[in-house]
């Protein structure tokens, strides 16, 4: 487990003092894949090269299983390096070197015996699905295969946490679905806990359990990626979630206000979201329900259906019904003019 508490990291920059982290606090448990999103400057990279201990801290706690990262010197701090492995954007990897030579590298940094690295390359080769390519130099392969090559390093070491920085943002879409899917595979396969930044809430909603939202050098959000998705606070949360959202039309909705009814955002989440309940309003308190918008899409393998529906007859009628909706399913809220 990695908690960490009232962590702050200053700069001092041409005699300026830039406060890059204030006072973050976050538990990401053992076995977890946790996002860090935000946009730029939001202080992702500093929190990133503090876990890493590529960046000593400025006041807090980095706790690693009960021992502060921060506060470790020489052996003790090289020992706690070593749980961790590192996956860039850009890969980094050995220009020079062979596919299988870029993965022994840390293995022999590390001062393991040779038949030792040879059998963890090749291990760590068939897990990525690049046994094939190991003689083969970066430059004949292409991004996917590359960040592969990146994720097999990472692991050689047998860490327990990997840092996947911003590790999709130079992939296609494709590429990244592919990427994405092998980590989650090694999460599952090898409990390896994955901590994920990134600036795409594709990559957040694909494969996070938990995520952190920062803006300015705080954490302002965090808990379940589902409930953050149908439940922002913040303003920021909910423009990241937006694509979760239905927009109806301004003219849509003054269409639907000229006939009598309340406009109503219903949230369907996870096994509840098939369940028929706008056929049973309509039978148990004689309704009608008109349908003006509707999507459902996949967070983390968890379904979440939004449907925005008018809801039409006698006041104690609609007041009913509404409140069988609020009881059963997730989420309802009423919209109003310019609302969605």
């Amino acid at each position: 487990m990695i908690e960490i508490k009232n962590l702050h990291k200053t700069y001092d920059s041409g005699g300026h003092k830039v406060e890059a982290l204030k006072g973050l606090n976050v538990r990401i448990n053992s076995g977890e894949i946790y996002g860090f999103i935000g946009l730029s400057g939001a202080g992702k990279t500093s929190l990133v090269r503090c876990i890493s201990a590529l960046e000593t801290v400025t006041s807090g706690e980095i706790l690693i299983d009960g021992v502060d990262l921060a506060s470790q010197r020489g052996k003790n701090l090289r020992e706690l390096r070593k749980k961790f492995g590192l996956v860039f954007q850009h890969f980094n990897l050995l220009m020079n070197s062979t596919i299988y030579k870029n993965v022994e590298f840390p293995l022999k940094v590390a001062g393991y015996p040779k038949a030792e690295r040879q059998k963890r390359v090749l291990e760590l080769l068939e897990i990525v699905g690049l046994t094939d390519k190991k003689d083969t130099y970066p430059s004949k392969l292409s991004g996917g295969q590359k960040q592969r090559v990146g994720i097999a390093r990472a692991l050689a070491a047998d860490p327990r946490f990997v840092i996947c920085d911003e590790a999709t943002s130079a992939l296609d879409p494709a590429t990244t679905t592919s990427i994405l899917s092998l980590i989650k595979e090694i999460n599952k396969k090898l409990g390896i806990t994955f901590i994920i930044i990134t600036h795409e809430m594709s990559v957040i909603k694909e494969i996070c359990t938990k995520v952190a939202i920062m803006e300015g050098g705080n954490i302002i959000e965090s808990g379940d990626v589902v409930e953050l998705c149908v439940w922002p606070k913040t303003e920021t949360a909910k423009r990241f979630f937006r694509t979760a959202e239905i927009n109806l039309s301004n003219q849509a909705y003054e269409m639907s206000r000229q006939s009598p009814g309340e406009i109503i955002k219903a949230t369907f989440i996870g096994l509840n979201a098939p369940d028929p309940y706008i056929c049973n309003i309509i039978r148990r308190y004689e309704v009608e329900v008109a349908i003006l918008g509707g999507h459902i899409q996949e967070i983390n393998e968890t379904v979440i259906g939004i449907l925005i529906i008018k809801i039409s007859g006698k006041n104690e009628s609609v007041t009913a019904a509404k409140e069988y909706l609020a009881e059963n399913i997730a989420k309802t809220e009423v919209i109003t003019y310019g609302e969605s």
